[in-house]
């Protein structure tokens, strides 16, 4: 399932016709002041406008001209985090500058232990403590954040904290009006969420909910699926203001790393931040992981992005490697 983690988290070379390998940081080290150590991942990228795979340094060089980039990953997918890498590489190659980087996996309030960490204030560890980080941080985003920290650049806790969306989820969106004006601060300030065709592909998504061990009654699975929705939409709000402030204060690019169903087909995040920014250039890529890259269907997954990136899937512990 393409969003396996969605429920959880709301509670170069040229192509040619093979496989293309781009750079990235090897595992360990820290880019940025030093020629990193140089790795491979299997991919292919699909430009969704000119209908044709292309190679990674033409997606990057486009990525570099743009306002906003949202980079929509499968969150257990490490050669798509490696992917990311090479994407913050590939613009800082070609931006004079800084780029800001922006991340869904960590929330509003903790801001100031990250922008402590960035301006060598605290230890790592300090930082890490006070943060939240996600369990795989050290090997899927701290490289993000390391390249950003040896290139001084701002990095943007952007998402509510979860304990909001988690109130939402249990009493919609009136349960914020308990809340007091600090901690509502934390909150985008414009919420909306409208029966568009992201609250459409969202039902789809949450299907009956009896296989997350929930026997409900029709009607309390539509208050229970609006109200998720909400806790949705709350984090798609905060993410899109925080985007937004972040691209007015230090200017473009500003790069977003967050789960793919926030920015496919120009939906979620990335709508949002189009209503806050009428006139920006806004990018979305959306990886991919699939079985075999000899085979995909470029033109069956274009909407998903204006790029879509195939990566090799990672076999699970449990399963066999395939040969």
């Amino acid at each position: 399932m393409r969003y396996k983690f969605f429920l959880s988290l709301i509670a170069g070379i040229p192509l040619g016709g093979t496989a293309s390998e781009a750079q990235i940081p090897a595992e360990g080290t820290v880019p940025g002041a030093v020629q990193p150590a140089i790795g491979y991942v299997a991919h292919r990228v699909y430009d969704s406008k000119r209908k044709r795979v292309i190679d990674f340094e033409a997606m990057s060089a486009a990525l570099a001209k743009a306002d906003i980039v949202f980079l929509g990953e499968q969150h257990d997918d490490p050669r798509t985090h490696q992917l990311e890498a090479a994407v913050l590489e590939g613009i800082a190659r070609r931006r004079q500058g800084p780029v800001v980087l922006a991340l869904e996996m960590f929330e509003r309030d903790v801001q100031q232990p990250l922008d402590a960490y960035l301006a060598r204030n605290i230890a790592e560890s300090d930082f890490l403590s006070g943060s939240r980080p996600w369990p795989n941080y050290s090997a899927d985003y701290r490289p993000l954040v390391e390249f950003a920290r040896a290139r001084g650049w701002p990095v943007i806790a952007g998402n509510v904290p979860r304990r909001y969306a988690s109130m939402v989820a249990r009493g919609g969106l009136a349960s914020l009006d308990t809340l007091p004006p600090r901690a509502r601060a934390l909150i985008a300030s414009d919420l909306s969420c409208p029966r568009d065709a992201y609250w459409e592909r969202f039902q789809e998504t949450m299907g009956d909910m009896s296989g997350h061990g929930m026997q409900l009654t029709p009607e309390q699975r539509s208050a229970t699926v609006w109200r998720t929705y909400e806790a949705q939409c709350i984090k798609d709000e905060t993410m899109a203001e925080s985007i937004v402030a972040a691209f007015r204060a230090h200017g473009p690019p500003v790069v977003h790393a967050n789960g793919a169903f926030h920015s496919d087909y120009g939906l979620g995040t990335a709508a949002r931040v189009k209503r806050r920014l009428r006139d920006a250039k806004v990018v979305v890529v959306s990886f991919v992981p699939v079985a075999d890259l000899d085979s995909i269907d470029g033109k069956a997954n274009r909407k998903l992005g204006d790029y879509v990136v195939f990566t090799l899937e990672t076999p699970k512990p449990d399963a066999p490697a395939r040969p």
